[in-house]
């Protein structure tokens, strides 16, 4: 197996780092045991943990094209078709065991968008960028690391270009050129697992052009860099993890994390820079990244099969099961959630190899799954909530379960059947609370919705890369407008 970190390895190597990070106003001492943090870094330790598997060991792990040896697949740059569609599987397959964001894809589709790109910079402008990269690649999958893939940028306001921008560092960009490095400055907004991870990749976020050239910048640090600060976003719901292991939380045992991430004056040594001033490369990197990116939305998937088992659940926990109705609801929720799979599954399967060797998705089929993505598992959460009645967000707390006084009400009146604890139905009830409204909808919803990108990006892709001149030729020449296919 090589080097690869277990989960216990992993925790241990995030207690070294000493993070800057801020929540509810107040400075984190110990990230690692902080209650409403620990979920997010148990998800992210089960990616670690599954891949010590031998039943998913094929899944969850490859041999790296650079030594040879066996790595985590996070870590790992496509190198065939069979190496894509495994992601998409590993991504369901996660989702599946853990129903939230495991926090890692975003890293790997990065790192796969940069192997391209870089090697394409280098072609053209003679430089080294693709030899650092490779040298970093070999350093993180040597360590097993977890890495942030840092693109968005706050961006201020929408109408400007970044150049333009009332206040320059509404995205991030160089704003001083040293001999050893460059200083950066700025934000990345929305970070997955920030504050999990051993290094961040910093990308652009848009195409930029030559008057934004110094915000064309591509690099990576450790995360723990001087100058860097994690500002923790609040999610629905996070302050029950303060409760204690109540089964209020919904899930027990995982949850995600998104983080503000400031850049101030953030010394980069030139080893680590990937990019920088290379505009006309921009399009390119950001493209490729949401195509690998929108792939990753198979973890939906994996979500998915966690809420419809908990929506059959919780029907037959109250006796509904064999409606007509309740069955139709529960095969709809199948069709939207293995639509969904197709959609990954057919990107991975119509990739390409580049000219660096990577391969990468059908760009195309990557942006039609993830429209899909912003629609489906808002009807499947829909449906569950449907399914599991108005007391999914009624419910008294666990307190009022066990409290002397009020409890044997609590006890009664919400139980259903007979031989159906009253605690189970509510546990079962506050896990589809937390997949569709706690912490966790952040991670299948919102989530679905906006990352990688809006929905109108894609919208944006699918017209650019759809071949209508070809459509409209076929149609003529079948109905005789043209004689010429």
């Amino acid at each position: 197996m090589g080097k690869l970190m277990n989960a216990k390895e992993y925790e241990e190597s995030l207690r070294k780092l000493k993070l800057n990070v801020y929540m509810f106003g107040k400075k984190v001492e110990n990230v690692v045991d902080d209650p409403i943090i620990r979920p997010s870094m148990n998800a992210v330790a089960a990616t670690y943990e599954f891949a010590h598997k031998p039943e998913y060991e094929d899944i969850m792990t490859a041999k790296s094209h650079i030594t040879g040896k066996r790595i985590n697949r996070f870590t790992h740059i496509h190198q065939s078709v069979d190496d894509l569609v495994k992601k998409s599987k590993m991504g369901r397959l996660l989702g599946s065991l853990t129903a939230c964001c495991f926090q890692r894809c975003v890293g790997m589709d990065a790192m796969n968008a940069l192997s391209i790109t870089t090697h394409a910079i280098d072609a053209k402008c003679g430089t080294q960028y693709n030899k650092r990269f490779l040298k970093f690649l070999e350093y993180v999958q040597e360590k097993d690391l977890v890495c942030d893939g840092a693109m968005t940028d706050t961006k201020g306001d929408r109408s400007q270009p970044p150049h333009k921008q009332f206040d320059p560092d509404m995205f991030l960009h160089v704003v001083e050129e040293r001999k050893d490095g460059i200083v950066v400055r700025g934000s990345k907004a929305h970070q997955t697992g920030a504050v999990n991870s051993h290094e961040i990749i910093v990308m652009p976020t848009i195409t930029m052009r030559e008057e934004d050239q110094d915000y064309a910048v591509a690099f990576a640090v450790p995360s723990d860099t001087a100058g860097i600060t994690y500002i923790m976003g609040r999610q629905s719901c996070d302050t029950r993890k303060l409760e204690g292991m109540t089964f209020d939380r919904g899930n027990m045992y995982y949850g995600g994390h998104e983080a503000l991430v400031v850049f101030d004056d953030v010394f980069v040594p030139w080893e680590r820079v990937f990019m920088y001033k290379e505009y006309d490369f921009t399009t390119q990197l950001v493209e490729s990244f949401s195509a690998y990116h929108r792939q990753s939305y198979a973890c939906k998937v994996g979500v998915g099969d966690v809420l419809i088992g908990a929506a059959q659940t919780v029907a037959e926990y109250n006796g509904a099961e064999k409606a007509s109705h309740i069955k139709d609801k529960i095969i709809e929720m199948n069709h939207l959630n293995e639509t969904l799979f197709c959609g990954c599954i057919a990107c991975a399967s119509e990739g390409h190899r580049e000219a660096s060797g990577t391969y990468l998705v059908d760009v195309l089929l990557a942006n039609v799954h993830k429209q899909n993505v912003t629609r489906f598992p808002y009807e499947i959460a829909r449906i569950a909530q449907d399914i599991a009645g108005g007391v999914v967000v009624t419910c008294p707390s666990e307190a009022d379960l066990k409290s002397p006084q009020v409890g044997k009400w609590v006890k009664k009146y919400y139980q259903t059947k007979a031989d159906v604890p009253t605690e189970y139905r509510m546990r079962i009830l506050r896990l589809i609370e937390n997949i569709t409204m706690g912490t966790a909808a952040v991670g299948y919803l919102t989530e679905s919705m906006h990352g990688a990108g809006s929905p109108q990006a894609q919208r944006i892709m699918i017209a650019r890369l759809v071949n209508m001149k070809q459509k409209q030729k076929v149609a003529k020449y079948l109905c005789g407008i043209d004689k010429e296919r």
